[in-house]
């Protein structure tokens, strides 16, 4: 919609209050708010604030920074009191120039998605975010404690997990993220909500509308709501599987080839061949955070083993079955990213990736159906040519520092602000004393 519309729209909703928002390098949502009083002056000249202070953004001397606005993404929030109505709008950052920023998240996969516009092609994303819910606004602490003791689709007609996953579903519909299911997850606590796919860019808008609407909800029912990758030891962490597909300008989905044995065509394979030759870099983007790797190992659902298959979960990519008729639900999930990415950036190398591969016309290795890569021992892997995925923050960053293409897509002044943030959190990490070292050392050693 227009500025028109928009302003039509703000009047009808009895909105008092917009929040202007954005992301940061490593996906923290920020906000300029406003009266609505100010909205036509901010959509014909846009909104000035100072970026020196936020994460990735700009030196001291740079600090101007101009937030223009995408009326498109105007909703309603829906926890906001009605005297005091609230809603958001996605922006777009540029320079006192008039350029777009380059360290702009949004701006980063608007840029990658416009190489793909040039084939006519439109880069479709739908993501499964995993989240907990703990008991108490803090967590109960260091140590927190889940919500409820569900298991995996276990139904309940009334009881606490259900009347939350519900409100949420509910803000979430009327934000426009399109709710198609809501479910417990394996681990204690731990649910998902899936929203219907939709082009990189509104899905990225939707991720994190997601993680501040479930957080903001679960809030009100003296709950606290987490997307950290693993916050209970020994127990399932939490996932964000990505169903990707292309389709061209008239909806045919690229991915879909009848004549195919499991359906796919050449751009296909050759999009997988690429995210699985950039995955070990693309990691540190994806899985961006020391405990994405605790998350990231055998025995709780997690891929680890780099290759990929129809229907096998523990594949990195899994194709999931076909169904006849259903052309366009032909797709390739990718399994390891997770919530507490930047979903713009993550958004971003994966797609750089799976260029690469169809660039190149790369071929993709030898399916692994029917192998439980878990099951497998090293020399057993090595035989079948499949490798792993970094086994740590450090070494994920070593490896996207060696990845010219992923470095290229995220373009030089995000790459250095993201990877100097990263490396700052592991060098707090590896001087950190964890409650394990105590426990194991303090009278042993």
């Amino acid at each position: 919609m227009d500025g028109k519309d928009l302003i039509a729209r703000v009047k009808e909703d009895n909105v008092k209050f917009i929040s202007l928002q954005f992301s940061d390098v490593t996906g923290a949502v920020k906000s300029v708010d406003m009266p609505v009083g100010g909205l036509q002056g901010a959509l014909d000249d846009g909104v000035w604030f100072d970026g020196s202070s936020v994460e990735g953004f700009a030196r001291i001397q740079e600090s101007d920074m101009l937030l223009r606005l995408d009326p498109d993404t105007y909703a309603v929030l829906p926890w906001s009191s009605p005297e005091s109505r609230r809603a958001r709008i996605f922006c777009d950052i540029f320079t006192p120039k008039g350029d777009p920023f380059e360290g702009d998240p949004r701006g980063t996969l608007k840029r990658q998605l416009a190489k793909l516009e040039s084939r006519g092609w439109i880069y479709n994303v739908g993501p499964e975010p995993e989240f907990f819910l703990f008991k108490g606004p803090n967590g109960n602490g260091v140590h927190p404690v889940p919500h409820d003791s569900g298991g995996y689709f276990d139904f309940s007609s009334f009881d606490e997990a259900v009347v939350v996953r519900t409100a949420l579903m509910d803000a979430l519909d009327s934000m426009g993220l399109e709710v198609e299911v809501g479910h417990h997850e394996v681990a204690l606590g731990q649910h998902e909500i899936d929203f219907r796919f939709a082009n990189a860019l509104k899905t990225a808008d939707n991720v994190l509308t997601l993680k501040y609407t479930v957080k903001a909800i679960a809030a009100q029912h003296g709950l606290t709501a987490s997307f950290m990758p693993k916050p209970v030891f020994g127990i399932n962490g939490s996932g964000m599987h990505c169903h990707q597909s292309l389709s061209d300008k008239s909806g045919r989905n690229v991915f879909f080839d009848a004549k195919d044995e499991v359906h796919l065509s050449k751009t296909a394979y050759s999009f997988i061949a690429g995210q699985l030759a950039h995955a070990r870099a693309l990691a540190a983007v994806v899985a961006p955070t020391v405990n994405s790797y605790k998350r990231l190992v055998p025995g709780y659902e997690a891929p680890v083993y780099i290759g990929w298959a129809q229907q096998n979960r523990s594949a990195l990519i899994r194709i999931p079955r076909y169904t006849e008729g259903r052309d366009k639900a032909v797709r390739a999930e990718l399994r390891f990213p997770d919530p507490s990415s930047n979903p713009y950036l993550a958004f971003t190398v994966m797609l750089a990736a799976a260029l690469d591969g169809i660039e190149k016309n790369l071929e993709a290795p030898k399916p692994l159906n029917n192998i439980n890569l878990y099951h497998l021992d090293a020399e057993e892997r090595q035989k079948l040519g499949v490798k792993e995925l970094p086994g740590s923050l450090a070494e994920a960053l070593t490896e996207l520092s060696k990845d010219e293409v992923v470095k290229s897509a995220l373009g030089a002044t995000t790459y250095e602000a993201f990877v100097n943030a990263k490396w700052q959190e592991w060098d707090d990490f590896r001087m950190r004393v964890s409650d394990y070292e105590i426990e194991r050392y303090l009278e042993t050693a």
